[in-house]
């Protein structure tokens, strides 16, 4: 180690140090890491274990920030637990569900004590050290319980904390600041404004009703410990999008970025405008490399997930705690709180043989379609004819007005899919299912998924396709990045499908967006899902058939039901499990007014691949 460098960290007090933490530092200097560099990794993993930090300098080999002397910001936060917590969590999830993202989805439930400050990464411990002094000094006389009031107005729904709880908190935060800023030599601003807890912010005027409505459930006497933690941050990235990875991506190209499935990635809208369309640039949070990647790959995260959680302590307790380890609650701040009543297995789901007829909805996923994404490549001659390159490619495409090519972006069923479907509707017919209703997607596969499962079911002359632009699968995973050219009904019907000309879609064609947000896709299968309910009146054993996508299984369902909205990530890992013609079955129970969801009438298709053949590399060579 340089001795420049040794003095920098001997400036550092060892009275005021943890002896942990400085075996931590000790620990990698032994291991050969420059002391900057170890610095920067204890302080990026919250000076918790000599693993992590060894782990951050690995993955940070090839970081080209590596050796700069840029520090991080800090703040205090007064955060909630245990039952309060939970409540304020099921709030934001329901109200994300019900009225989308706002702006206080950004960050977990707290009270900002000292908002961001920076302190050079060899002072931290100093932050740490006040933090438990002050804590203590204070135990004694913190509110064993904090009293809270809701206030509404047009852009901002908070509770705010009543003064004489408020002035505690403004002392608190007083303490704190003073001895960190002359400890650490940084600047730490206290909060003295009016203490406030934030449940909304920044929303759409029109949804503050419901938003208010939902509050009102939250009872802010619930039982609660109060915690006050220490948080971090990398400024460089404060004013960048975050972006969270679906999939592993294995660059292709020198410039690319690669990425593990769970990374976060930092993006600054303003250098995206020479980006290739589907493309982003952005900084890996696990790595510190920068470089392109797919966007369809990722999906956008919240502000605090990248945050660190340095230290708390505990207020409310009998021995009062000072904790380096992150506490765990027992709801997950985006995850979905379990529900005994709603869990069914195969074996207690009720099947529709038994009981009463009822209105039921059956969703369903298309048959298989065409594959690979240079299929229609494949088909098309010099003079742009198709003809069948594989056998289980269609014989024909149906006619269109504007250009074949169309299809590689809107493609049809496979000669396997085609059987498939009809297969399904012949299952039942067995079974005695009578379709009422049948609602396809505009997407040619489930168009003609829909009218041969009615071949099936010996019904395509009785019950007509009703095409529902809504029923479109999440448009962020379009590979094109744009909304397809599907066939007009007009051409449909021109193409012989059995379609209901005279319907008008609830959901207009012209408002699909390439790209939507999780949330937006979310909301639009829900608002659909409904419409066709109530288009759709019960006739005794009336079903209705919807045709649609991977994706639109859990969509249209688990609102209908009255269950929460996944995870966008744990949504995509479901959808990558739902073979063609999956089947999701839902009855109504007209006299609870709620719906149910069972064992679908028929069981599951399978069967096993089928590569292509080549005789002579396979036969003829040596």
């Amino acid at each position: 180690m340089a001795v420049a460098e040794t003095q920098l960290y001997a400036k550092v007090s060892n009275k005021h140090r943890s002896r942990s933490t400085s075996a931590l530092l000790e620990s990698l200097l032994a291991k050969g890491f420059p002391a900057h560099t170890a610095q920067k990794a204890l302080v990026a993993t919250g000076q918790k274990t000599i693993e992590d930090a060894a782990k951050w300098l690995h993955s940070h080999c090839n970081d080209p920030s590596l050796d700069d002397p840029i520090p991080q910001e800090y703040a205090l936060y007064l955060c909630p637990t245990g039952r309060l917590l939970g409540r304020l969590q099921e709030f934001w999830k329901e109200s994300k569900r019900q009225c989308g993202k706002n702006r206080a989805h950004e960050v977990f439930p707290h009270i900002t004590l000292c908002d961001f400050f920076t302190c050079e990464d060899q002072k931290v411990e100093l932050l740490y050290d006040t933090l438990k002094r002050v804590g203590d000094s204070f135990s004694h006389c913190f509110p064993p319980s904090i009293s809270l009031t809701l206030h509404a107005s047009p852009s901002y729904l908070g509770f705010f904390i009543d003064d004489t709880h408020a002035n505690v908190l403004k002392d608190f935060a007083l303490a704190f600041s003073s001895e960190a800023s002359a400890l650490a030599d940084c600047h730490v601003k206290p909060c003295l404004k009016q203490f406030h807890l934030t449940l909304a912010h920044k929303f759409y005027p029109h949804h503050q009703k419901t938003l208010e409505q939902l509050a009102k459930c939250i009872n802010p006497g619930e039982p609660c410990q109060w915690v006050a933690a220490l948080y971090s941050r990398d400024m460089r990235f404060v004013h960048y999008q975050r972006l969270r990875a679906l999939f592993q991506y294995k660059p292709q190209n020198i410039d690319e970025l690669m990425i593990n499935a769970g990374d976060f990635i930092y993006v600054d809208p303003t250098h995206q405008c020479d980006v290739s369309e589907g493309w982003v640039v952005g900084t890996s949070h696990r790595t510190g490399c920068r470089g392109f990647l797919p966007e369809n790959y990722t999906e956008k995260a919240h502000e605090s997930d990248t945050w660190v959680k340095h230290r708390e302590y505990v207020f409310g307790t009998a021995s009062r705690s000072f904790t380096q380890t992150e506490r765990e609650s027992n709801v997950k701040l985006n995850g979905e709180a379990h529900n005994p009543s709603m869990s069914r297995s195969g074996t207690n789901a009720l099947s529709i043989q038994n009981g009463p007829l009822r209105r039921a909805v059956l969703v369903m996923r298309h048959g298989e379609k065409v594959f690979g994404k240079s299929w229609l490549q494949q088909c098309l001659t010099a003079d742009g004819k198709y003809y069948r390159a594989d056998l289980n490619f269609p014989s024909a495409l149906p006619k269109r007005k504007d250009s074949m090519k169309q299809f590689e972006n809107d493609p049809p069923l496979s000669c396997c899919g085609i059987f498939q479907s009809r297969l399904i509707g012949e299952a039942l017919l067995d079974q005695e299912v009578m379709v009422s209703y049948v609602y396809s997607s505009p997407a040619l596969r489930c168009v003609q998924t829909a009218q041969h499962v009615l071949q099936g079911l010996k019904l395509n002359q009785k019950v007509k396709i009703r095409v529902e632009p809504g029923l479109f699968e999440w448009t962020k995973w379009e590979a094109s990045k744009v909304i397809p050219n599907f066939m007009t009904v007009a051409e449909l019907a021109e193409a012989s499908y059995n379609i209901d000309t005279s319907y008008r879609g609830n959901f207009p064609l012209s408002s699909l967006v390439p790209s939507e947000s999780y949330e937006d896709y979310l909301s639009r299968s829900s608002v659909v899902m409904k419409q066709i309910i109530t288009a759709c009146p019960s006739k005794g054993e009336g079903i209705i058939l919807i045709v649609g996508h991977g994706s639109s299984l859990a969509s249209f369902t688990r609102p209908l039901v009255g269950l929460p909205s996944r995870d966008s990530s744990d949504f995509a890992q479901m959808v990558r499990k739902i073979p063609s013609l999956g089947m999701c079955y839902c009855e109504e129970l007209k006299e609870e007014n709620k719906w149910q969801m069972v064992n679908p009438p028929v069981k599951t298709l399978t069967h096993g691949a089928n590569a292509a053949f080549n005789w002579r590399n396979t036969i003829l060579e040596d």
